[in-house]
Order: C-alpha cells, then sequence, then structure tokens
C-alpha cells in the first residue's frame, strides 16, 4: 500500500515538473544540440534560405578556431578580464557589503540602494558617461591625474590602456549585484561565534579573519564562479565603449562570436567558438569547485 501511495506521488510530483522541463528542453537543449549540429558545418547566410547547401566539415571549424591568431589574443583579453576584473570584483562586492553592514552605518538601506542602482542602469547610458570620464581631454579622470603632474591617458584609444579602462567600468557597474549576496551571507552568520571570539580576546581583525571569511566560504564560491562565468561572456561593454579597438586590444572572445555569426554571417565558425568558450568556462568553474573545497 505504502508503495503504491509513493507512486502515485512520484507521478503527480512528475505531472507538475513536466511543463517547466518541456520548456527548458524546447529553449534550452534544443538550441544546444542546434548550436553543436552547426559547428559541425559550414552553415553561412545562404544556408538560412536553403539549409541542404550546408556541408558537413567535422573538426574543420575547431582546427580554423584554434589556428587563428585572432582568436588567441581575443581569448587572452578575455582572460585579462577573468583574471584583473573578476578578483577585483569580488573585493568591491565584499568591501561594500562590509561597510553597509556594519551596525555604525544609518540608513543601511539607502546605501544598499545607492550601490545597486549601476547594475539595474542601461549599460548605454552608462557608457555614455564613462566615454566623457575617459575623454582624453576634457575627462575627469585625466583632469584629476593633470591635477597631481601625470600626463593625460588616452584610455580608450591606447592599446596598453583600453581593457583596463573596461574592466574599471565594469567593476563600477556590477558590483552592486555580487554586493547583496555577501550582504545575505552575512547576516547568516550567527552572532553567537563573534560573542564567543570576542571572550577569547579577539579583534576585530582576528574576528573577520578566523569567523567572517570561513563562514562566507560557500558564498565566495557562488560569487567566484557566478563573477568568472559572466567574465568568460564579456561582450557588451567592449561592443559599446570600442567596438573591440584599439588593434584588438579589447576584442573578446563573445565580441569574436558575434562578428564572425553576425557580420560574416559564417554561423558554423561561430557556434564552434561558442563551445570553445564552454569547455574553458566548464574547465575554469571546476578548477574553482577544487581549489574552494581544498580550503575548506
Amino acid at each position: 500500500m505504502r508503495g503504491v501511495v509513493e507512486s502515485r506521488q512520484n507521478r503527480a510530483g512528475w505531472a507538475f515538473v513536466a511543463p517547466a522541463l518541456a520548456l527548458i528542453g524546447l529553449f534550452f537543449f534544443v538550441p544546444v544540440l542546434a548550436g553543436l549540429f552547426l559547428s559541425f558545418t559550414d552553415f553561412d547566410i545562404y544556408a538560412i534560405g536553403r539549409p541542404d547547401t550546408a556541408r558537413f566539415m567535422g573538426l574543420e571549424n575547431y582546427r580554423q578556431v584554434l589556428s587563428n591568431p585572432l582568436f588567441w589574443q581575443a581569448l587572452g583579453n578575455t582572460f585579462l578580464f577573468v583574471i584583473v576584473g573578476g578578483p577585483l570584483s569580488v573585493l568591491t562586492s565584499l568591501v561594500a557589503a562590509l561597510l553597509v553592514s556594519a551596525k555604525r552605518v544609518r540608513y543601511p538601506g539607502l546605501f544598499r540602494s545607492i550601490f545597486f542602482m549601476p547594475v539595474v542602469t542601461t549599460l548605454v547610458a552608462v557608457a555614455i558617461v564613462w566615454r566623457y570620464l575617459y575623454h582624453p581631454q576634457y575627462g575627469l579622470l585625466n583632469w584629476a591625474l593633470g591635477a597631481v603632474g601625470i600626463h593625460p591617458v588616452d584610455w580608450l584609444g591606447d592599446p596598453h590602456w583600453a581593457m583596463f579602462a573596461i574592466i574599471l567600468m565594469a567593476v563600477w557597474k556590477n558590483f552592486g549585484y555580487n554586493m547583496l549576496i555577501f550582504i545575505a551571507g552575512l547576516q547568516s552568520i550567527p552572532e553567537d561565534l563573534y560573542e564567543a571570539a570576542h571572550l577569547d580576546g579577539a579583534g576585530g581583525w582576528a574576528r573577520f579573519r578566523h569567523v567572517t571569511l570561513p563562514s562566507l566560504a560557500p558564498t565566495f564560491l557562488f560569487v567566484g564562479v557566478m563573477t568568472m562565468l559572466g567574465n568568460f561572456q564579456l561582450f557588451a561593454e567592449p561592443y559599446v565603449m570600442t567596438q573591440g579597438g584599439p588593434l584588438k586590444a579589447t576584442t573578446t572572445v563573445v565580441l569574436l562570436m558575434y562578428e564572425e555569426g553576425f557580420r560574416w554571417w559564417r554561423m558554423g565558425m561561430a557556434a564552434s567558438l561558442a563551445f570553445v568558450l564552454f569547455v574553458i568556462m566548464l574547465l575554469g568553474t571546476l578548477i574553482q569547485m577544487r581549489l574552494q573545497g581544498e580550503r575548506r
């Protein structure tokens, strides 16, 4: 009798989740499989009208991707954004969360709203403001540098500085999202731990090091993985700010994929770029989870 009841409950549960699973399969798995199939063909603009003209290429697209110097340059730019922008974004989010969560801060909700405001602001508006800030002659940033005797920098026109300028803008725009996650993690830490550490004579830095940071380990894992995945998919910032220039210094893998697919209409090549990036992101996620597990 118990087995019959459990069987009915299982069927009822599957009936409830079946519509959601169907939608996920239709709008996620089917496009992914279609993209994987395209990556083995030379599907282009002509094949859109006549799919039968697309030829099966095997691994040729992947060979061309891996032998393309522009791909390696774009991958290097992407890794630079991930390695520099990722930790900087996480650190900025943590500091903001600690400041907002401090007991001495009045009106914490107001500061949370202010810090989160750039996240919900459209990128085009943000880009316009930051382009003025980065202006080589009239920008506020160069004005500040000139005040201390430093020559102005062409932030978006110099290949050595363009990616760092985009990193700074991206960190400012997106740190508010991770800040809210860190605030939730800080609020979940029991006060008993801080009281016990205080009774043992631990100061503020010791409590932060031995109580706050270990308790935030799961939050760090989630924020780190999500930030890394988002940074690997960098597209909008360089597309709006520099269009991949100067001298391809801000061209990323996703921007290169966009150009291959929607500028040159080489859909097969764009799909192969997408799956190469997927493998890299998967490896990065596994490495982060492995390192986090060893620390814990």
